[in-house]
């Protein structure tokens, strides 16, 4: 990864640094990585867009071993980090309300694919690793790691990122896939945060998937899943609230998208179509489904049915339809979303707004044995499906400068985005992600954070 001094792998002398929630001095002052030019601002105005979107500044996170990251906030959880640094802090941003700083969620952590005797295994080559929040600064072309707080149980242990259930996740495995690891069902694979109204977080989960409400110190009050879900042994309260359909989930497709409208409600993108009434069905849908949350009634209020583009149009090099998938979403004010279709080469931003006419919660799309299903329908619209209408705000494959795998994205004033990527932690699927001591053999991409400032009248 990058060579910064501050942020190198010679400067592995972090320790415990931070309580849980409490500010990381030290830590900070090795990660100081970058990214320039933050645009402050009114929101955008209305009107046809004039001019094209463009880069204004692009910052990278710097190298600092995971090991003494997880250990500084829970010590004695990594025992050996396989020298993987920090990454996959870029699932989500989202802005703290102070220029240049965004809180950010890692997913469950370094994992992989390696395939033995035919069979695809998942690799968790940390998995003492626990997910957390991430609080960075941008300086300059450099990015800061100001603050970070664990995801913890009730009784404040890791969460880990570890598969939860036996026949319905993969099985988890070490480094080199040839020793399995245990389930845990305190296990969650976070993808989208925002800042709750009590200080705390809310943040997505795939393998529910689930809405984990956690409080300002990390902690899960309540992880909200679908019914029939049945998640036994987590030590934490567990509230089957969400729809049934989706335990069909694609496994690693679940939630991804989250965002707080300005009354309070959260809205949650299946990353994917659901598997309905199969997985073939599902890797060649082109519909997902947005779910409205109202954390008052705790309860969803809202379901409503979204269709990708054609994956030719989203990404022209690809034409695999599985490979399109949301991983963000953003609230614009009002009813409006910004939602981002990508396949890890490309991604485009759509505007959509959430309609009453258009919600289907409760209708028989969420019956499990209909059929057709939702996602079999070549033409949801044509079947009285009452899709969402959106329209496109900027094609970031266009965009020179914007990296691959956007997974997070922010409104940051005067119509400009801050976008950051998932690294992976730099990993690789294979057997060659590790060498031949078991290190890491790392990718070379960076966690950036890139500023786009879109059209005039594109938001």
């Amino acid at each position: 990864m990058s060579p910064l001094v501050p942020g190198s792998r010679s400067a592995r002398g972090v320790r415990r640094t931070v309580a849980a929630g409490v500010p990381l001095a030290a830590l900070a002052a090795l990660a100081a990585l970058a990214v320039a030019g933050t645009a402050t601002g009114a929101q955008a105005g209305s009107g046809k867009p004039s001019g094209t979107a463009h880069v204004t500044g692009s910052a990278t996170l710097g190298d600092l071993p995971l090991g003494d990251f997880s250990n500084g906030l829970l010590p004695g959880t990594v025992a050996d980090d396989r020298g993987v640094d920090l990454g996959g802090i870029g699932s989500d941003i989202y802005p703290t309300g102070r220029k240049g700083e965004f809180w950010t969620v890692t997913d469950r952590g370094p994992n992989g694919q390696i395939k033995v005797d035919g069979s695809k295994r998942r690799t968790f080559p940390v998995p003492g690793f626990d997910p957390a929040i991430v609080k960075i600064r941008v300086v300059g072309d450099r990015v800061k790691v100001i603050d970070a707080i664990p995801v913890t149980t009730r009784s404040g242990k890791a969460v880990t990122g570890l598969s939860n259930q036996e026949g319905r996740d993969e099985k988890p495995y070490t480094y080199d896939a040839r020793t399995p690891l245990s389930y845990d069902p305190n296990g969650l694979d976070t993808e989208g945060i925002v800042r709750a109204a009590d200080g705390g977080f809310w943040l997505i989960d795939e393998y529910g998937p689930s809405l984990v409400h956690v409080s300002a110190r990390g902690k899960v009050l309540t992880r909200y899943v679908p019914k029939g879900l049945n998640l036994k042994g987590a030590d934490y309260p567990v509230v089957e609230a969400l729809p049934s359909v989706f335990l069909n989930r694609k496994i690693n497709r679940g939630f991804e998208g989250l965002a707080l409208l300005p009354n309070g409600d959260l809205v949650m993108a299946l990353q994917s179509p659901l598997s309905l009434p199969d997985s073939a069905a599902g890797e060649a849908s082109r519909t997902t489904r947005l779910v409205r949350f109202s954390p008052k009634k705790q309860a969803v209020t809202a379901e409503y049915a979204y269709r990708f583009d054609a994956v030719g149009d989203v990404d022209p090099g690809e034409d695999d339809t599985s490979e399109l998938k949301i991983s963000s979403v953003v609230a614009l004010g009002g009813d409006r979303l910004l939602v981002e279709e990508r396949t890890d080469k490309a991604a485009r931003l759509q505007e959509v707004r959430l309609t009453r006419g258009a919600d289907i919660l409760g209708d028989r799309w969420d019956d499990a044995t209909t059929s057709p299903s939702l996602e079999q329908l070549d033409d949801p619209a044509a079947a009285g499906v009452p899709v969402l209408r959106k329209r496109l705000v900027v094609d970031l494959n266009t965009v020179d400068g914007v990296p691959d795998k956007i997974e997070g994205v922010a409104v940051v004033g005067h119509g400009t985005l801050a976008l950051i990527n998932d690294n992976d932690f730099g990993m690789t699927d294979g057997t060659g992600a590790f060498d031949a001591n078991g290190r890491l053999v790392d990718s070379g991409i960076e966690t950036r954070v890139t500023y786009v400032k879109l059209p005039k009248g594109a938001l």
